[in-house]
């Protein structure tokens, strides 16, 4: 990819709410700093996905929100970084009233958000995207109000593809080798990251199921692979139980030690050879980074495997879901977890193949 030539722009994007959804609006933030690499992207976002909004490539400047229950100082003064930031333009991907009125009264001369909710009156440019019938993945959603607003402003809408991350092969390489000295682990090996935790926001796979697939893919094997549990804030004590049943099942499993920082936890997911979790951050982090994914899902419509596809290349994702049966469509048991173990077998069979 190169840099088309366009006047530079002052773009504010808003992506308020997860960290899945934050981390699905990176092909869009890419997209938007390759139209013209001197475009100065600012994102406002949650505290909580700050850390790794500074991380991005794509970013020159982080805002954060204080949220619609944050005191009116913050607010205050949310408004006024608004002002002072003299954007261009303000791209919302998620939006809401508060962020609408806001926009509003600091002034910036183009606006432009989905066609949903009465927050639309805020915005000059309103795109229909009807994204509650789950038609499309989220991130390419985002990528087309991107190139919205891209058109509006008179830029070019370059062709962006994986990694949307992208760290240099020297990173994972040196992730690998410290987490391998950390646990001692076998650097021969495939290391299977998996992620039982849910953040509270996804249907998700039983202890009981992840050690029936666990076991499944390593009978599959000719090569025993390494099981790597990892865990967000309060998810430790699941992951560390998950892991003895691992061990109690004969395999090996360890927990990835706490990390600093959200960011030190997502580059450690590059030492992935591939990467198991229901549809959660850290799956989309994995995504993110282009490594191979297996992602489980519910067969409801606003959760379904293509809403919330992860965006690395499609030989790189598998995902699974139960029959769509109405009344049944978040019942996780419903999986056919042998043939998912038989999907992500043959993917790690064929990952050497994959890195040549």
């Amino acid at each position: 990819m190169t840099d088309t030539d366009s006047s530079p722009r002052r773009i504010l994007v808003v992506r308020n709410d997860k960290l899945g959804d934050f981390m699905l609006a990176w092909p869009a933030l890419a997209s938007l700093k390759r139209a013209s690499g001197a475009n100065h992207i600012t994102v406002l976002v949650p505290h909580y996905t700050a850390a790794l909004a500074r991380a991005c490539p794509w970013v020159d400047e982080v805002l954060v929100d204080p949220g619609d229950g944050g005191e009116r100082p913050a607010q205050r003064e949310l408004l006024q970084a608004l002002r002072r930031g003299r954007f261009d333009a303000l791209l919302t991907l998620f939006s809401t009233p508060r962020i609408g009125w806001l926009a509003w009264r600091a002034g910036i001369p183009l606006r432009l958000a989905p066609a949903t909710k009465w927050a639309q009156v805020f915005y000059h440019r309103r795109i229909t995207q009807r994204r509650s019938r789950s038609e499309k993945p989220e991130y390419v959603y985002n990528l087309e109000l991107a190139r919205a607003l891209q058109r509006e402003l008179g830029q070019a809408t370059p062709e962006v593809t994986p990694p949307y991350w992208p760290l240099p092969v020297e990173e994972r390489q040196a992730q690998r080798q410290a987490l391998g000295d950390e646990l001692g682990l076998d650097h021969d090996r495939p290391w299977l990251f998996l992620h039982p935790g849910s953040g509270g926001s996804a249907v998700n796979l039983t202890a009981a199921q992840y050690r029936d697939l666990a076991v499944g893919v390593s009978a599959r094997l000719a090569q025993a692979p390494l099981w790597l549990l990892t865990a967000g804030p309060g998810e430790e004590a699941a992951a560390d139980h998950l892991a003895a049943r691992l061990r109690d099942a004969g395999l090996e499993a360890h927990r990835v030690p706490p990390r600093p920082d959200l960011p030190a936890f997502a580059r450690t997911l590059s030492a992935a050879d591939l990467f198991i979790a229901g549809s959660t951050g850290p799956l989309h982090i994995a995504g993110c980074l282009d490594r191979p994914t297996a992602g489980f899902y519910p067969a409801k419509r606003s959760a379904t495997p293509l809403r919330w596809q992860t965006c690395n290349r499609a030989e790189h994702r598998l995902a699974f879901s139960p029959p769509a049966q109405p009344g049944q469509e978040t019942d996780m048991a419903r999986i056919n977890l042998e043939a998912a173990a038989e999907a992500i077998a043959e993917r790690i069979r064929s990952l050497d193949d994959d890195e040549e």
